[in-house]
């Protein structure tokens, strides 16, 4: 199989249904986004020690495929491998986790103190872009709301994961 098919030279691509759209179509940004994530908790996981972690980490990328393949045909429907109010549940209990073993400082940190919470941190924000893409093609088209519940979840458990791998916490204070 050949990686170039020529068919997208004239500026267009095909969605999962055969749909033929531009390529900088709300829809193909979103899910574009959501392979940039992907690609960004790869590179992340490169640098995260603990194996469960690593594993973990590895699972929410899997997921990304049934996020991207959902918003990437035009009737979510008819893409059978989508995520579901069990998915956005495991979440939740992962979050809970992490936020119940760490320090319960309610502020912002400074970001990045060491190389894998720092791509961590650069995922969860492309997960909070893939979001906003998300909004705006659910502003125009129909767009299942559990993965836009999904993928919202998905951002805070980067963070807390991201915050939990902090070698240390540096708290943002505002002038008064």
């Amino acid at each position: 199989m050949k990686v170039y098919t020529k068919t997208g030279d004239k500026g267009t691509t095909s969605l999962y249904d055969g749909t033929r759209v531009s390529k900088d179509y709300i829809r193909v940004e979103s899910y574009g986004t959501i392979d940039e994530l992907n690609s960004s908790l790869g590179l992340a996981k490169n640098y995260i020690e603990e194996k469960e972690i690593k594993d973990l980490v590895s699972k929410l990328q899997r997921s990304l495929f049934d996020v991207a393949g959902e918003l990437a045909t035009s009737d979510y429907r008819k893409f059978v491998s989508r995520v579901t109010e069990e998915d956005i549940t495991f979440l939740e209990k992962q979050i809970d986790h992490f936020t119940s073993i760490m320090d319960q400082e309610n502020a912002f940190i400074l970001p990045g103190s060491n190389l894998a919470s720092g791509h961590l941190h650069v995922a969860r924000t492309i997960c909070r872009r893939a979001e906003r893409r998300m909004i705006t093609l659910k502003s125009l088209e129909e767009v299942s709301d559990t993965v836009m519940k999904y993928v919202n979840r998905l951002s805070d458990t980067i963070y807390s994961i991201a915050r939990f791998l902090e070698s240390e916490l540096t708290y943002i204070e505002f002038k008064k």
